[in-house]
Formats: structure tokens, sequence, C-alpha cells
């Protein structure tokens, strides 16, 4: 059964109603899920997993058979939201201070908010927790989202969250919501499409599904046991049952409004699979740069355009959303604006010709900063660079499994041509020094300072980890700082460090915050640094949040 106007909601088939306002834009509704990899899907032969409502976006529209991103979440979604390689826009990595983004680069929300679209995000965004970075700051005027890379994770509230009754940020306010989490991304996207119908809308749907950790109701898991799948794999496919579902529910209330066949409906995933899995036997996963890990599936639904079943087999990416949206929905981009990507909507419509080949680029690894050719991937068409050395032919060899380097000199050597003079190119767009996290504006204060964001050779998640943050203080005032620690082991010393000035509180045993006022702060930019020290020991230790505010 196709989704056609008000049959999708019951079995029986009713006549299709004339297509209301023919002229206007048309809407979309961009669903992107996490760590969901190419062969987490029916459609593309899982022999365990169905997922109907998804794998009919591609049967009721195009697939694209070879599009690919980046190896990790927040370098991908930097690109997807700029159509510009995530190494020009500041986002290196998804955490330590290297996932958020230059407030310079233009997003796809703020170009179809001038463009007259009702902007919403639900889930996840992972470019920045903190002013002038969050969502509603580039570009979205309404959602519920969380911060850093998902829940679970330091960027959580003081007390934690989990997947379900989980603390979300809803149009900026952080509450909590009673359910499970995707149910409740989907569920504000219901709401938004419905009391936005009269206009378009973008409607930006990301659910932190199925990323670790894998909690999911033990009801969507129970289907998948006794198959010698392994727990988490079993966990995985609940959390993409539950996916589908929702995805069900969503085209439910467009067509239930009428606004199915005059909306752009995608569904895409950031990255390959977190670990082994069905991925119709693809090399690598998440984190890798083989196709198991950055080829990802591309669903595109869109009547008024694209046939039902059409397949659209060139190499396409991340990049390329923004200006195929743009093309698709008539709407000019600025003239200054500088994309890497190119429009696919002659492809999907038809229209082209011959398409031109073209060298798609990607590359990651952990670190402030790239080093040239370590995991990275040049594609062309034909042939796949890897590392700099690896040479693959993608049309007689898709498992990447013979290296035909020895054998294409040529073709080596012009690949490693092109992707060094590439990554000169976004190397030099603003270098890799991040961000700076804004202290002491009236729209953001307190500024809830995270080990997400924090940065320096000791920094991480663990008990012992040590960071600063890279701050820019708007206001020069005295300052209150509430520092958060893990219960202290014994008494000792809080000390916040600034430029050339200490801070100092002593605290007891036990304690877990600790409060040092009168912190005066000039309008500078610098580094902010909050640690802890024992009596009789030299070690200094980190905090796990600072919450700066301006009194």
């Amino acid at each position: 059964m196709s989704w056609t106007r008000r049959t999708f909601l019951s079995s029986t088939t009713v006549s299709l109603l004339p297509a209301q306002r023919p002229t206007k834009r048309p809407n979309i509704v961009l669903i992107i899920s996490d760590d969901q990899g190419y062969g987490d899907l029916s459609l593309h032969g899982n022999p365990y997993l169905n997922t109907p409502n998804i794998d009919r976006i591609g049967k009721e529209g195009a697939q694209f058979t070879q599009f690919q991103v980046c190896p990790v979440c927040s370098p991908t979604r930097a690109s997807l939201m700029t159509g510009r390689y995530n190494y020009r826009t500041g986002i290196v990595d998804t955490y330590l201070g290297r996932s958020m983004m230059h407030t310079d680069e233009v997003t796809m929300p703020q170009i179809f908010k001038e463009a007259g679209y009702r902007t919403g995000i639900f889930g996840k965004w992972h470019l920045g927790d903190t002013y002038p970075m969050r969502p509603l700051d580039r570009g979205f005027e309404e959602g519920i989202y969380i911060k850093g890379g998902g829940i679970g994770q330091p960027s959580d509230p003081p007390d934690g969250s989990s997947y379900t009754n989980p603390y979300v940020y809803e149009n900026g306010k952080l509450t909590q919501k009673k359910g499970y989490c995707t149910d409740i991304f989907f569920r504000g996207a219901q709401e938004f499409v419905a009391a936005h119908r009269e206009e378009p809308f973008f409607c930006y749907v990301a659910p932190n599904a199925p990323h670790d950790p894998l909690e999911v109701p033990d009801s969507y898991v129970v289907p998948f046991r006794g198959k010698k799948l392994g727990e988490k794999t079993e966990k995985v496919y609940g959390m993409v049952a539950n996916l589908d579902e929702n995805v069900r529910n969503l085209v439910n209330t467009l067509d239930k409004l009428y606004l199915l066949d005059d909306t752009i409906l995608i569904f895409m995933t950031d990255n390959g699979p977190q670990h082994e899995r069905y991925n119709a036997g693809m090399r690598g996963i998440k984190t890798t740069v083989y196709q198991g890990g950055i080829r990802v599936p591309f669903l595109l639904r869109f009547p008024r355009a694209v046939k039902p079943g059409w397949e659209v087999h060139y190499t396409a990416a991340h990049i390329d959303v923004l200006p195929t949206l743009a093309e698709l929905c008539r709407i000019r981009l600025p003239e200054n604006l500088k994309l890497d990507g190119r429009s696919l909507a002659p492809a999907l419509t038809g229209q082209h010709k011959q398409w031109p080949d073209r060298t798609i680029f990607t590359q990651w690894h952990r670190g402030d900063e790239p080093v040239l050719f370590q995991n990275s991937a040049a594609r062309t068409q034909r042939y796949k660079l890897v590392n700099g050395v690896e040479l693959y032919d993608m049309e007689q060899d898709p498992g990447e499994s013979k290296n035909i380097a020895a054998q294409k000199p040529g073709v080596v050597a012009k690949l490693r041509a092109e992707q060094q003079k590439w990554f000169e190119d976004v190397s030099a767009t603003r270098g890799f020094a991040p961000p700076r996290i804004f202290i002491g504006t009236e729209v953001d204060n307190p500024v809830y300072l995270t080990r997400q964001d924090w940065r320096g050779p000791e920094a991480g998640w663990d008990r012992t980890s040590r960071g600063y943050w890279e701050v820019d203080v708007r206001a020069k005032g005295n300052y209150e700082i509430l520092l958060r620690i893990n219960p202290a082991r014994d008494a000792g010393d809080a000390t916040v460090h600034f430029g050339m000035h200490d801070w100092k509180q002593a605290f007891p045993k036990g304690t877990e915050e600790v409060r040092i006022a009168g912190v005066a702060l000039n309008a500078v930019k610098g580094r902010l640094e909050a640690y802890l020290s024992y009596a009789g020991s030299s070690t200094k230790l980190g905090v796990l949040s600072a919450e700066v505010r301006r009194m």
C-alpha cells in the first residue's frame, strides 16, 4: 500500500482529495538517526529486522545507493547543516571542545527561515551547547532537543538523564518529559507540523537512537531474542523497530493533514553502525572510512518531482543536501555562500544528461587537528583512495577487499594530489582553533560548562580527567561559579583559574558542590580552569561541571 492521501490511516482506500495549495513551496521533513548503519533496514537486506515504514520512503521515492557521510556524527551534522566540509566549520570531532560550530557559518534552518519557512528541531543538535551556538541561536525557531552528543553524556543535567523520562530542552527551557526519548521527539515533530500546516515548514527530526547507551523498552527487544544476535544487536534492532513505528506515526500525521504529497520526506543516518552486525557485506563500522563506516541510507520521497522506485547510483554526500533542498524548494542561496556540495535535483528528477564525476573527501580522527591522509578517503564514482595508500575499484570490489594501488599508480597519484589540495584548502578556511564559549551575556546566564566542551591533554570523561574551557567574557563584572564535583574523598580546596588570577574555596569531606563568589572578570578572551586539590597530594583533579553566573 502506498502513501497516498488518507490511505495510510486504515486498510480502506479513500478517494484522493484535490491537492491543496499547488503553488505553495514544499514542506521538508528531514529525519536523521544516530549510529544506524546501511544494513539496519530491511530495504537493504537485513534478514532479522523489518522496517516497512522507513523502507516505503525509498520505495515511494528515490534511493541513493552510494551516499556517504563522515564516520562519526558531529562532523556529518555540520556538513549537513551547511553544505560544507566539516573542517571549514570548526567541527573536528564529537567531544572535548571539538564539536562546536563557528557562528559565521550559514545553516540550513537560517536559510529556510529567511525564505519564510517555519523551522523546528526535534532531537540531537551536537553542534554547540552554549550561546550563540545552540540550535535556537542558529535558525531553529522552536523544538525539543538534547545537548552534547546524546543522553547519558556529560552535557546532561547534574543529576543525569536516561532514554526514558529524559531531561530535554523545550524551546530552550530544561524540562523532564515522560516517555521514551524517540517517542517524545517524534510527538514533538507531529505537533509542530500540525501547528504550522498553513505555512511551509522545515522539520528536522534527529533522534539519538540507536546510539549507546542501548536503552529501549523490553517489548521491542523480545522479538530479536533467541536468534544468536548478541545483546547489543538485539537492543539496537529494538530501537530501530521503535524508530520505524515513529516514522509511521509522523507520516500518518502528514497524511491526515493532507500534507504528505506536498512534503519532501528524507530519511538518512549519520554514520555506520557502532558495533559489528549485518551491514550489507561492507567493510568497517563507525569511525572507519571504509564503506561500512561512511556509506549510509539516503531515501527521499517527493511525488511532485520524484518517481516511485527511482534509484540514483551516482556518488553523493551530506554536503549535497542543502543545495538540493534549496533547488527543490525554489530558494535562492546567498551569492557569497561558498558550498562544497552540489544539487542532486537533476539526478532526482531525471533531467540530467550526463552526471559529471567528482571526488568526495572524508576524514576523521581523534585530536585537536587533523593530519593529512590519517583515516581519510578520496572517492570518485569508480575509485576510492584510503589513507593515501590503499586504492579500491568500487565497481568491481565494493567490499574493498583488494588493494590495487600497485596496479594503478597513476590513479593513486592523482587522488593523493587532489586530497592534499583539498586538505590544505579546508585547513586554511579558518584553522582549527575552537569557537569560544560566551560568558556574561544576558541570553545565557548562567552558562553551564561541561566536560563535553573542555579541552587539554588531560581532558576526558573519567574521574581523573582535568581540562579547561576556552571562553570569551562578554561583560566585565563580578561572577559566581558553582562547581559540581565527585563526592570529595577528603577535605581540600577548589580553585578557579583565569588569566593571572586564582580564586579558592575550601571544602569538607563528602562535598559535591563548591560555590566560589566574588570572581572579578574583565571582558577578555581566555582560558577558564577549575580544579580540586587535596592536602598531601600534588595531583589536581578536574570538576564535573561549572555553572558561571554574572551577578
